[in-house]
């Protein structure tokens, strides 16, 4: 069946975005089509805004409709102690835990040899800068993965000698999950980060 060109370009156009195949975007696109113009109008005046009104930081490179963000301006932070993330959303994710009180630096990746990405291309002048600023302890809470441990090390390495205290995010079995179904490496990872109880 061949479809109206407007909904074919919908239907392109949707497939790009991030975990939506050829047959969700065409689901996609005709549930916007079924749907009453009001909502289809409130979606695209939310896409509008966020590439208009949406921005980063100039200071951590979060995500931000203001600048700097809500978290470089807040007086309630400990300026003290910088995380640092490889991309945005995982800004949320810490903050959910309502645990951590410092401010952020977002790195906007991490190392990847093969795919070009090198300490260059990574957002890490800007923190080198902050650190200088009477920062005592930076966490490194990047991802679990080759490029995250990749990422963990260098600046790990890069910080140390400008006397700054270096951690990193502990890792290993999630709660209410089995041992049984644990990778050697996330097996390792808890072993190796064990407290005292």
């Amino acid at each position: 069946m061949a479809l109206p060109d407007p909904l074919t370009r919908l239907i392109e156009e949707l497939v790009r975005l991030p975990g939506i195949g050829p047959k969700g975007a065409q689901r996609l696109a005709f549930h916007l089509l079924k749907t009453p113009r009001e909502y289809t109008d409130r979606l695209i005046e939310a896409l509008r805004d966020v590439k208009e009104r949406v921005t980063y930081c100039s200071v951590c490179n979060n995500i931000t409709d203001v600048d700097p963000c809500a978290f470089c301006n807040s007086d309630a932070r400990d300026a003290h102690i910088i995380c640092v993330v490889e991309e945005p959303q995982m800004v949320s994710s810490i903050e959910k835990t309502r645990e951590f009180k410092g401010l952020y630096h977002v790195l906007m990746g991490a190392l990847s040899p093969l795919q070009g990405i090198g300490p260059d291309e990574l957002k890490i002048k800007g923190l080198l800068a902050r650190i200088n600023a009477g920062v005592n302890e930076v966490i490194l809470a990047t991802n679990p993965n080759v490029e995250g441990e990749a990422t963990a090390i260098y600046l790990a390495r890069l910080l140390k000698p400008l006397g700054v205290k270096v951690t990193r995010i502990a890792m290993g079995v999630p709660v209410g999950s089995d041992l049984e179904y644990a990778d050697e490496v996330t097996m390792h990872k808890s072993l190796e980060g064990r407290r005292e109880v």
